[in-house]
């Protein structure tokens, strides 16, 4: 494994992942910020959630992409499209499961079957993300995608 360009290029790939989410935040393609809702796990405090989100978002990047370099490795080929490919199997992943469990995770986040309490007023994302805005799941998957695609496209196998 090229421990170097891992750790380079699966930084890259998660920084442009964050703007691509952020921006879309921004023009209001989703009100989701996965930043926010993984620093709201930590602290109440809506600043504090946002950078403590920030820094598990950016480690969970890089634990991610070591899954892709482990794929990469496997397959003994690391390129744009299989990243890509990779990266929208990740995004089912998200969109599905990961957004189905998170509510039981999250101590801030109410549940679909429970509304909010006084402890728990984040809305639940719900089926593919989509209480976030019906553009939300677009907006992962090209994420993902792009991730995939950069980390496949610059990784080099040694």
């Amino acid at each position: 494994m090229n421990i170097g360009a891992w750790l380079f290029w699966g930084f890259a790939s998660t920084v442009v992942l964050t703007t691509i989410m952020s921006g879309a935040q921004g023009l209001g393609l989703t009100r989701m910020s996965v930043p926010y809702m993984l620093g709201t796990m930590f602290t109440r405090d809506r600043d504090w959630a946002k950078l403590i989100g920030f820094g598990v978002h950016m480690l969970n990047g890089l634990v991610f992409s070591l899954v892709y370099v482990g794929a990469f490795q496997l397959l003994h080929h690391a390129s744009w499209w299989l990243g890509a490919l990779i990266g929208v199997a990740h995004a089912a992943f998200v969109l599905t499961a990961g957004m189905h469990t998170l509510p039981g995770l999250h101590p801030r986040m109410a549940s679909e079957q429970f509304g909010p309490t006084v402890a728990r007023l984040l809305e639940p994302p719900g089926f593919l993300a989509l209480n976030y805005g019906l553009q939300t799941p677009i907006t992962i998957l090209v994420g993902h995608v792009v991730f995939g695609a950069l980390l496949g496209g610059f990784y080099h196998l040694r």
